[in-house]
C-alpha cells in the first residue's frame, strides 16, 4: 500500500482510512483469511437451512388455519427471500407429523454441527481458536443449549419484527394512510426500523454468548447496529433479485439456490466484520499499549545505576607496587 499512500491526491485520503477502525478491522480479518471462514459458514448453514425450515413450516401447518399459514410463508419469504416458492405447504399439511419429526432429528444434528462452527469460525477471529475448550461430549451439550437459546432468540426477533410489522399495517388501516404515499413510506421505515431492532438483539448473542467473549460495551453496541442494519440492507438488495431475476436466469431449477448461497455467504462475512469490529481494539488502547511498549523496551535496556564506589571496584583495582603510594590509603 505504499504506492497509493505516496498518490498526490488519493494518498493522503488513504492514510486516514487505515488509521480508522473500519480498516484495522479489515486487517483484523485478512489475517484470519475470512473468506475461507466465511465459506465455511455458507457451507454448514445452507445444510442446516433447510431442515430449519421445514420444521417451523411443518409445526406452523399442524397449529395455524389456512390464513395464519398464508402469514407464515410471508414472513418465510421475508426472511429467506425466495424460498417459499419452494415450498409445497399443502404437503406439509397432510404429513406434518413425519416430515416434522424427521425434520427434527437433521435440524438436532445439522444444528449442533452449525454452532461448532460458527463458535470456531468466531473464536478465530479473536484469536482464541487454539484455546482448550474441555471434554468434547460437554461441548457438544453446551452446542445444544446454546442452539435452544438461539432459535428462541431467533424466535423473539422474529415475532417482534412480525408484531411490529402487523403493527404498522395496522396503524395505517386506521388511520387511513396510502401506503403509496408519505405517510406509507414513514411507516415502512418504521417497519424496518422494528426489523432492526430485531436483528441487533440476535447479533448481541451471536457476538457474545457463542463466541464465549465478552467486548467492550460501545464496540459491541457499534457492531450490533452495523450488522442489523447491513443484514436489513442485505434482505431488501438481494430480496428482489431472488424473486425476479434468479427464478428466471440462465441457472433454470438452480437460480434460487445458488442466489440463497450468495445470500449466506454475504450474510456470513457481514456476521465475520461484526465480530472483528469487537475483536479490534481501538486506535487509542493501540496507541496506549504502543508507549507502554516501548517504556518498557527502555526501561530494559536502560544500564543500571553505578554506585558512588563500585563494589567490584577492589577485585579489579591493580595491587600496589614496591614504592608507590596507595591513594586511596588515608
Amino acid at each position: 500500500m505504499d504506492w497509493l499512500i505516496k498518490l498526490p491526491v488519493v494518498g493522503p485520503l488513504a492514510v486516514r482510512l487505515m488509521r480508522t477502525h473500519v480498516w484495522r478491522s479489515y486487517e483484523t480479518l485478512d489475517r484470519v483469511h475470512w473468506t475461507r471462514l466465511a465459506a465455511a459458514i455458507t457451507f454448514i448453514s445452507f445444510l442446516a437451512l433447510f431442515p430449519l425450515i421445514t420444521v417451523a413450516a411443518a409445526v406452523g401447518a399442524a397449529l395455524l388455519d389456512q390464513q395464519q399459514l398464508t402469514k407464515l410463508e410471508n414472513k418465510i419469504s421475508e426472511q429467506v427471500p425466495g424460498i417459499s416458492d419452494q415450498l409445497d405447504i399443502n404437503s406439509l399439511v397432510d404429513n406434518a407429523g413425519t416430515i416434522g419429526l424427521v425434520a427434527g432429528a437433521l435440524l438436532l444434528v445439522t444444528g449442533i454441527g452449525w454452532v461448532g462452527s460458527m463458535r470456531d469460525c468466531l473464536r478465530v477471529v479473536w484469536g482464541r481458536d487454539d484455546e482448550e475448550e474441555g471434554n468434547p461430549v460437554l461441548r457438544k451439550l453446551k452446542d445444544g443449549i446454546v442452539l435452544l437459546g438461539l432459535g428462541a432468540t431467533a424466535l423473539a426477533s422474529i415475532a417482534a419484527s412480525g408484531l411490529g410489522s402487523t403493527a404498522v399495517g395496522w396503524s395505517a388501516d386506521r388511520l387511513g394512510i396510502d401506503k403509496g404515499g408519505a405517510g406509507g413510506v414513514l411507516l415502512q421505515v418504521a417497519g424496518i426500523g422494528i426489523a432492526v431492532v430485531a436483528d441487533f438483539l440476535l447479533l448481541l448473542y451471536l457476538l457474545t454468548l457463542l463466541p464465549g467473549v465478552q467486548p467492550p460495551r460501545r464496540r459491541l453496541m457499534v457492531a450490533g447496529l452495523l450488522g442489523a442494519v447491513g443484514f436489513e440492507l442485505l434482505k431488501l438488495l438481494l430480496g428482489g433479485y431472488m424473486r425476479d431475476v434468479a427464478s428466471k436466469s440462465m441457472y433454470g431449477a438452480f437460480g434460487v439456490p445458488v442466489a440463497l448461497l450468495l445470500w449466506i455467504n454475504l450474510s456470513a462475512k457481514l456476521l465475520l466484520f461484526c465480530a472483528a469490529w469487537t475483536a479490534t481494539q481501538s486506535k487509542e488502547a493501540v496507541d496506549e499499549a504502543s508507549e507502554d511498549a516501548v517504556d518498557e523496551l527502555a526501561t530494559a535496556q536502560r544500564p543500571a545505576a553505578v554506585d558512588e564506589e563500585d563494589p567490584g571496584r577492589k577485585h579489579h583495582q591493580r595491587p600496589a607496587r614496591d614504592g608507590e603510594r596507595d591513594t586511596d590509603a588515608p
